[in-house]
């Protein structure tokens, strides 16, 4: 009993000391998850002495806490992000894990004296990106960039898991077995096909159970977030038993009940979030005590260089494959390569080889550890530096807004909202708040009154709005703070502004001729945005016509486009090589040097 009381003390001091670095790493902008890792590093057999060495322990502890974020992940990506990014996206979780883990696998086999096999296995372990950085870097690290851009990193990182883990146990079951590639190549594609199959049926069916015990049950409000992660991970294990991918079921799950009404949503929203936050610190605090540092010098020069390569050749090559059909701008491309971050993932994946008894077990676990902290330590640092100077940064549409949304019992029809009214918000200037929002009270100096009572709203005051569901973003406008905007913003934006409402005719006859073709000069501006982008334009989304630049400047209260910003200037390529061009500007740049060599 001694021994356990001294496990749980010094498992709560690391954990507790994980999340008190957290506050230091805000500050100085250090890549959080690192820091999780060093902490275990330092507490390990090489530094405090904990000799922690149970890698079958430390792999199901880690697919659990993977299993926990990635519903989380599934639970906060909306179903028209997911929509907007899924074919660039699952190419990506696809096609381009592939291509990483074979470039990845060539450069191993001659760095580290690998054979083909081996190669090919260590590319395919850390050949995926980690959700658990990807999601807490883009929603926790204030990084405000495009939509589009954002949902198809969160949701590759949040699907590309089950290729690297098929890929992983795939080639540790065939070396294991002293088979070859070629004689299994069709039993490979059948069991892929399975586990991608199981994954999305039964991720599908699992949301819907999720939900509708939710709905149908009467369950406590404290009992509802504990119901829904416990059916989640049901989900997931169901799942692994008969052969699919647990990690995809749980992800799409998530994504599922997520985008769905239920009760206790803020609640659950919540509790998931401490639970992730968690999941995440337990995570990589195991994994950390797991390695063992003083191995790292015989092979660090070997594992840095291969890091490199994945960072600089690797991930954008394959990316820039992958995206070469969909119409992202070199700059969009130079950034959804750069945020490729190697993580738990890749770690827990390493101990693989380990548990399959493979000769060069620990090489590969010592050699992804140093390709992660690599990867962490470059990329996880300078992911909002890169955006800037990409010129991805989104300017704010609005400024602060203090907003909370309260549960109501049962399958209620409304929302409660309580907003605080924040200096220089339109409510505070004398603007009506709408007839669909019903304000029943005002929290004023301590003190509640009915909002009829109230006089004019003073700043600071707590005010709790009855809404239906899906009107809050059209009260946050009111409710919000004028956004303060730089001076760059014009670059980004554009120097000139026109109406969506005018014709596309217009912008031939003034930057034209030949700019805009002949079938569209009778749509609007408005009209032709949304042709070009396949659906309505949301803010900051751009169109590039020619060498001119359409930009959303501004929407109004119902999300529609009340002001399009041009940009006249080229746009620069972040690169001289033709790595990052989309197919349209690729073949543009074959013709301009067709031209010029007839010339």
């Amino acid at each position: 009993m001694d021994a356990f009381y001294i496990v749980v003390l010094a498992s709560t001091s690391l954990i507790l000391i994980a999340a008190f670095s957290s506050l230091l790493a805000r500050r100085f902008g250090a890549p959080l998850l690192l820091l999780f890792l060093l902490i275990g590093l330092l507490a390990g057999v090489d530094g405090l002495g904990i000799d922690f060495s149970n890698n079958s322990a430390a792999y199901m502890v880690g697919s659990i806490a993977l299993a926990i974020i990635l519903f989380d992940s599934g639970f906060g990506t909306s179903l028209q992000s997911f929509r907007q990014a899924a074919a660039p996206a699952l190419t990506l979780a696809t096609i381009g894990v592939l291509i990483t883990a074979m470039g990845f696998g060539l450069a191993a086999r001659y760095l580290l004296g690998f054979s083909w096999l081996e190669g090919f296995l260590l590319g395919s372990i850390v050949a995926s990106t980690d959700a658990a950085a990807v999601f807490f870097l883009l929603r926790i690290g204030g990084i405000n960039i495009r939509d589009r851009v954002r949902s198809t990193l969160e949701v590759e990182s949040g699907t590309n898991d089950p290729m690297a883990i098929f890929l992983t146990l795939a080639l540790v079951n065939i070396m294991a077995a002293g088979e070859s590639l070629d004689s299994v190549g069709l039993d490979l594609l059948i069991q892929f096909a399975r586990q991608i199959g199981l994954g999305l049926i039964l991720g599908l069916l699992g949301g819907v159970l999720i939900v509708q015990v939710i709905r149908r049950m009467k369950v406590e409000r404290g009992l509802a977030p504990i119901f829904v992660l416990t059916l989640a991970l049901m989900v997931f294990a169901f799942t692994s038993a008969i052969g699919g991918s647990g990690f995809l079921a749980v992800y799409v799950a998530g994504i599922y009940a997520g985008n769905r009404r239920i009760q206790a949503k803020a609640s659950i929203i919540r509790f998931q979030e401490g639970m992730t936050w968690l999941a995440q610190i337990v995570m990589f605090l195991v994994l950390g005590l797991l390695a063992t540092p003083s191995q790292f010098p015989q092979i660090a020069v070997p594992a840095v260089a291969l890091a490199f390569l994945l960072v600089f050749v690797a991930r954008p090559f394959a990316v820039w494959l992958c995206l070469l059909p969909f119409d992202y701008s070199q700059r969009e491309t130079a950034f959804i390569s750069w945020v490729g971050l190697r993580g738990a993932v890749s770690i827990l994946l390493a101990i693989l080889p380990i548990l399959g008894n493979l000769d060069n077990g620990q090489l590969f676990f010592n050699a992804t550890f140093i390709v992660v902290m690599v990867s962490l330590a470059i990329q996880g640092w300078t992911v909002k530096p890169m955006a800037r100077w990409l010129g991805l940064i989104v300017p704010p549409q609005i400024g602060a807004i203090d907003k909370v949304e309260l549960d109501l019992p049962g399958a209620a029809n409304h929302e409660l909202l309580v907003y605080r009214v924040v200096a220089d918000s339109p409510v505070l200037r004398g603007e009506r708040i709408p007839r669909w929002a019903r304000p029943s009270l005002v929290i004023r100096d301590d003190r509640s009154m009915r909002y009829q009572y109230a006089g004019r709203l003073r700043e600071n005051d707590h005010v709790y709005l009855f809404i239906a569901p899906g009107f809050s973003r059209l009260l946050d406008r009111l409710f919000a703070s004028k956004a303060v905007l730089t001076e760059n913003d014009n670059e980004f934006f554009g120097t000139f502004t026109i109406l969506p409402s005018r014709k596309a005719e217009e912008l031939d006859v003034a930057y034209g001729p030949g700019l805009i073709s002949d079938a569209d000069k009778d749509l609007t501006i408005a009209e032709l945005m949304e042709q070009r982008l396949g659906g309505r334009p949301d803010y900051a989304d751009r169109v590039r016509i020619g060498r001119m630049v359409l930009i959303v400047r501004q929407t109004d209260e119902h999300g529609h486009m009340s002001m399009v910003g041009i940009s006249l200037e080229p746009v620069a390529p972040v690169t001289r090589l033709p790595l990052f061009l989309n197919l349209r500007e690729l073949i543009e740049a074959l013709r301009d040097f067709g031209r010029r060599h007839r010339r």
